[in-house]
């Protein structure tokens, strides 16, 4: 009722004036936020959880590369801090409605936090999926190729034997390691994009109607 005196007073009516800090607008900003923060743990719960699976799989054989391929276990937990990033810049963007009781906070806004929170959300998500089902493959195949050069060397070969006796497992350890990089790239291009599009504001202003 008093937004509705508002308008009459000041000659706004349903023809000439754009509800564009509507009440149902932090609804949006607020699903961004939990977008990001619960999708990003997501991915970084599944990619620690499978990288985890392999690397303890791979270390009942070969348990002196354990720590060595510890890695994408690392990769994997820092998607939940991209989340919690985002959470907190768009947390801050947030205006409380004004002393009349107008909203200040606009659907712009709302919708830009939206997709900023499911940018950064999704992609992490994405990015944790591929690190833990490459990181599963890798330290498995990393332990394996390290457990067949050393039954290599017990049974007295020392020739090349297709490489598995010189090999250590260093060139599977390279390749696995650069996927790693790769995917978890997917995690900082959403926190980029997210990060730009918390930049994008609109404020309500209704004294300067």
């Amino acid at each position: 009722m008093a937004e509705q005196n508002y308008y009459e007073n000041n000659g706004l009516n349903d023809a000439n004036f754009s509800y564009t800090c509507p009440h149902w607008a932090p609804v949006l900003g607020f699903a961004g936020i939990a977008s990001a923060v619960v999708f990003a743990n997501l991915g970084g719960a599944y990619g620690t959880a499978k990288a985890g699976q392999g690397l303890m799989a791979m270390g009942v054989r070969s348990p002196e590369l354990l720590m060595k391929n510890i890695i994408p276990v690392v990769m994997a937990g820092v998607l939940g801090i991209y989340g919690l990033i985002v959470a907190v810049i768009l947390n801050g963007k947030f205006t409380m409605p004004a002393a009349d009781g107008f909203a200040t906070y606009s659907q712009y806004n709302g919708f830009s936090h939206l997709a900023a929170g499911l940018c950064c959300g999704l992609c992490s998500l994405a990015s944790g999926l591929a690190i833990g089902i490459a990181a599963d493959a890798g330290t498995r195949a990393v332990g394996a190729q390290s457990h067949m050069a050393a039954s290599w060397k017990k049974m007295g070969f020392t020739g090349d034997s297709g490489g598995q006796v010189t090999s250590s497992g260093d060139a599977l350890f390279v390749g696995t390691v650069l996927i790693q990089v790769f995917a978890s790239n997917l995690g900082l291009y959403g926190l980029i994009a997210a990060l730009i599009l918390s930049q994008s504001e609109y404020q309500c202003d209704y004294g300067a109607q």
